[in-house]
């Protein structure tokens, strides 16, 4: 039945509003790179509402060819976000690349790009590359903030960090913090996470370097939060939702969010504190923190590994020997059968990177007959910073390298395969270096010939 003359006018609106929605649809936050590997490179956006989502991009030495993701469709329900993936990639290159919804271009004020780390094994030495490291990121919000806080001066360090030109980015847990109107539902989890992902000058740190990242305490669930929490498969859900890592955790570990990557010869293993994790006062049974699977496939893979350069990402601090606040000390008995595993198994290079403490330091733990173990800590990033008596008990604290204010770090891999570097940088919230320390191969255990051949 053809419907009544007087409608024919609005009916024949209904495509023409339709379209002019679509077209007011644009991104909320990012894009952001993620997860970059040889063959493929993830790429994360959100909008506004949901709409149809492609990323177009090309090789920079080549710009004339390009390609384009598959679209994805964002849901409400899932705060609008788009993973997608650019799979027409070579290793070793630089890609521009750009963003459009509903088949509009979305232009950003700043650069866009992605690299694919460089196949170099067995052919050149390993690349030079930096990698920037931080925890413990807040992003003001009136009515959800701690009363008379100082948390969340975000501005100045966020753009520093964007101007550096640093390969990847590895956020050391703490990246968002859940407050007590969000940790217990869906809606609550989507919104803080949206609120700080979309802050305007995170985004050219996030469009334009692989950001990885693990978790802690506060993007975890409460503060302090362990595997009592019982909304902990929706925070995880969260997590995965708003990063873009290289998997969703390691199946035989079910449901920990532990990963590992690659760049040159570094391999970095994200580890999960949180998930397996017995309560700090927890008086009788087994205290794990990071659990016996979670260990055993660190150990392995730790073992396995072949890069110079072993760096193991954990939310809390590792070598601190001061029982307190949530470090591993506090857990001794598991501290002690990870530490006397890596010694048993000769491992060399492993380095430990960790957030949580509101200040920064390098803990140094010498081993009789084998080479010291070191543990950076870089926070925060924007939370508060660390009263005195937080951080004075730290015995094992490298000299000149505690720093009580906002801060973000930066390792820079150098030299030939038979001598390489690890630099470590210490910038404040201006991008201003505090101090540097250099660890080269030798330093963490390897022959005076170098690391092993690749």
């Amino acid at each position: 039945m053809r419907p009544p003359r007087a409608l024919l006018p609005l009916l024949l609106l209904v495509p023409t509003l339709a379209a002019a929605q679509g077209r007011r649809v644009t991104l909320r936050s990012g894009p952001m790179v993620g997860a970059s590997d040889l063959r493929e490179v993830k790429l994360w956006a959100q909008t506004t509402a949901p709409a149809r989502v492609q990323v177009a991009y090309w090789d920079t030495a080549a710009p004339g060819v390009r390609h384009r993701t598959a679209e994805v469709l964002t849901r409400r329900d899932s705060a609008n976000v788009a993973h997608l993936v650019a799979d027409s990639v070579e290793p070793g290159r630089v890609y521009g690349y750009e963003v459009y919804v509903n088949g509009v271009r979305v232009a950003r004020p700043y650069p866009l790009r992605f690299r694919t780390p460089p196949n170099w094994a067995y052919r050149t030495d390993p690349p030079a590359f930096t990698m920037l490291l931080g925890s413990c990121f807040y992003v003001r919000e009136p009515g959800t903030d701690r009363p008379n806080s100082s948390y969340g001066d975000t501005t100045r360090i966020v753009r520093a960090m964007g101007q550096m030109g640093a390969e990847v980015m590895l956020w050391l847990g703490d990246n968002a913090y859940l407050r007590e109107t969000d940790w217990n539902s869906w809606t609550g989890i989507l919104r803080r996470w949206t609120h700080t992902r979309s802050l305007p000058e995170l985004q050219p740190l996030l469009g334009a370097t692989a950001n990885y990242a693990i978790w802690d305490d506060h993007d975890f669930g409460p503060n302090d939060a362990d595997r009592g929490f019982w909304n902990k498969a929706q925070t995880r859900a969260g997590f995965e939702l708003f990063f873009a890592n290289p998997g969703q955790g390691i199946p035989e570990l079910g449901g920990a969010i532990t990963s590992q990557f690659s760049w040159g010869d570094v391999d970095v293993f994200l580890l999960d504190d949180r998930w397996y994790r017995a309560p700090d006062t927890r008086k009788e049974g087994p205290r794990p923190y990071f659990g016996e699977a979670q260990i055993q496939w660190l150990i392995d893979a730790l073992t396995t590994s072949r890069a110079t350069f072993k760096l193991v990402a954990v939310g809390g601090q590792v070598l601190n020997p001061a029982a307190l606040w949530e470090n591993y000390a506090t857990y001794p008995e598991e501290r002690q059968h990870l530490l006397d595993l890596i010694a048993a198994e000769r491992i060399p290079g492993v380095v430990f990177l960790s957030g949580d403490r509101h200040h920064t330091e390098l803990t140094r733990m010498d081993r009789p007959g084998t080479y010291p173990l070191y543990d950076l800590t870089i926070s925060p990033l924007s939370a508060g910073v660390s009263a005195p008596a937080a951080f004075e008990h730290n015995t094992g604290r490298v000299e000149g390298t505690l720093v009580n204010a906002l801060n973000f770090g930066a390792l820079e891999f150098s030299g030939p395969r038979r001598a390489r570097v690890m630099t470590i940088r210490v910038y404040d919230s201006g991008g201003k270096e505090l101090w540097t320390r250099a660890l080269t191969a030798q330093d963490l255990g390897w022959p005076a010939a170098g690391g092993d051949e690749h």
